[in-house]
Order: C-alpha cells, then structure tokens, then sequence
C-alpha cells in the first residue's frame, strides 16, 4: 500500500509530517495512538478523519492523545480535585468529532502508556487518569486492565423507572421499530434488547439506527441478544453488536458492553446478578457492578489490551 504522505493528507494537516504513533486495539475497537507529553500537538478533526480512514489514512475507529492533564482546560479543571490524573486521554471518534469516553480506548491509552515507557503499572497496581467523562482509575491484571467507568445512570430516568423503556429505534434489517433503553455511562447509549442471535445478525447496521427520542448529543445504539440460559455460575451472559456515533458499526465498544449490561439487568429484574460477560464481533469483556463511595452504583470494564504496530507519519 501506498505510504501516508504530505499529498494524502489535506494541506491544513501537512504539520503531522513526522509524528510517531502507535496502532492498537481492545477487543477489536482500534485506535491510532499519540504520545504528546509536551503538549505540542494540536490534531485537528480533519486530521483524526484523514488519519483513521481505512482506505486513505492508517484506520481506526478513533484517535487517542496522550497528553499531560495540565495543558487541556477539561485536565486543569479535574486536577483540581484529583491532583494524581497526571494523565488525560484526548479521544476522538473516526469522523473527528469529540467523544466523552471510550471504554475500550481507556484500556489501550493505559496499555499505551505502559509501552512508550511513560509510567510503570505493576500487575495489580492502580493508576487514575483523567477524560472528557471524568476520572477513570485502572488496574492492571496481569495482561489484562480493568477500569472503574464510574457510576450509571438512566438519561430519562422518570420514564425508565415507569416503563423500562424510554425510546424506541428503528434499523435496517429489523421490521418494526423496537423499544428501547437510554442509559449514561459518561456518554450516552440506547439498548435495544433483541429476541434470537439470527436477528442480532440480520440488523444492517452501516447506517445510523433511527433513535426517538435522540439524546441531546446524539447516542451509541446497543442491539443485544440474552444468553439462554441468562445467567450460568452466577455470571449473565449477552451477545451485542453496535453502531457507536460518529464511527458507525465496530468490533467492540467498552461503555456500550456496561450499558447493554445495565440494561438487561434491570429489565431481567430482582435476583440479577453483578457480573456479566459480554460477548461482541472483536472478542468478550467483561461488567461487573459495585458500590461507589458517593452512594452511586459503579460499573467495571475489564479486557485485553493489544498494541499491534508502530510507526511514523511520512
């Protein structure tokens, strides 16, 4: 294949000339990662786009900045309560446009981290950070991360307690329009419960599900299939593929893998358990649900991490 070049790129993002950076995944979810611990790069949208096209540029589903806390005003304004998120994850989706989180993408930034020698994470050792959804605190489990996402929480929370579905989305491939749930996990989600796997796999999913009500700011679509039986050794199990906004379908999506499990939980009701597997196209992570310290139920994420190329933009 053709190298990337000055002429690929748009005249405005010819200054990329020269950067590093590395290719990694979580379950399939892609990233092209950057170390930027100067904070002297300044990657705009049309550049994340050239960047994580597939066909003219590197390809990924996003672009994560590493970068010191203290150069983003979003990094100042958390150091200002957790002076420990040295670092900040400026994620991008593949179109450019800004995302809150990334569940997945937490997991390679740490990994990221690890291997460009920026900080030492002993198995079992924790390490907070700072996003556009708050702090993340991460552990290191042997080869795997997990991430507190922080707490849940309904986006219509008066209409989820009366009806258990506040929305409904209608895709290609799917007949009627389906109920559906909005849940937050820092950004927003919208869980459409499906009845067999061939469903799951008939949904056409290259364009936008049509979500009404639509978020504010637009919304991640989770299609999910139960597992029969649901819950096995005390663990539920659910098969998701999604179209996350501003990408389109992807391999995996982290936040997207604890909103479909929130959902599906709280419609299976009393007596559900707080550990779920969550079966997508890229692999399995796994969801947990504890006590937060605030008095909010917290979600865990946890799942590989893989770097698989590094190079430089010519």
């Amino acid at each position: 294949m053709d190298p990337i070049t000055a002429e690929t790129l748009e005249p405005a993002q010819t200054e990329l000339t020269g950067l590093e950076f590395a290719k990694g995944h979580g379950t399939g979810n892609d990233f092209v990662l950057v170390a930027d611990p100067s904070g002297a790069h300044t990657i705009t949208a049309g550049q994340v786009a050239a960047l994580c096209d597939r066909h003219r540029g590197i390809g990924a589903d996003g672009l994560i900045r590493a970068v010191p806390s203290r150069f983003l005003p979003e990094g100042e304004a958390l150091l200002a309560t957790h002076p420990e998120a040295e670092w900040f994850m400026d994620y991008r989706n593949g179109d450019g446009s800004l995302s809150e989180m990334c569940g997945n993408g937490v997991r390679v930034f740490i990994h990221f981290l690890r291997t460009e020698g920026l900080i030492s994470l002993a198995d079992g050792e924790a390490i907070t950070i700072g996003t556009r959804g708050g702090i993340k605190t991460v552990v290191r489990t042997g080869n795997d991360y997990a991430v507190d996402m922080g707490p849940w929480e309904f986006i219509y929370p008066g209409e989820a307690a009366a009806k258990a579905m506040d929305s409904t989305v209608a895709a290609d491939g799917l007949f009627v329009p389906r109920p559906a749930l909005s849940v937050s996990m820092g950004n927003p989600h919208t869980v459409v419960a499906l009845a067999e796997l061939s469903e799951l796999s008939a949904t056409r999913l290259w364009e936008a599900p049509a979500v009404e009500p639509v978020p504010a700011h637009g919304t991640n679509v989770e299609f999910v299939v139960p597992s029969e039986p649901l819950v096995k050794d005390g663990v539920g199990s659910i098969t998701m593929r999604v179209h996350e906004r501003g990408v389109g379908e992807t391999q995996s999506c982290g936040t997207g893998a604890c909103a479909a499990a929130v959902a599906i939980r709280h419609w299976a009701g009393a007596g559900a358990p707080d550990a779920w597997q969550v079966h997508v196209p890229g692999g399995v992570v796994g969801v947990k649900f504890f006590p937060g310290a605030e008095g909010h139920e917290h979600v865990e994420l946890s799942g590989p991490a893989v770097i698989v190329a590094k190079g430089q933009l010519s």
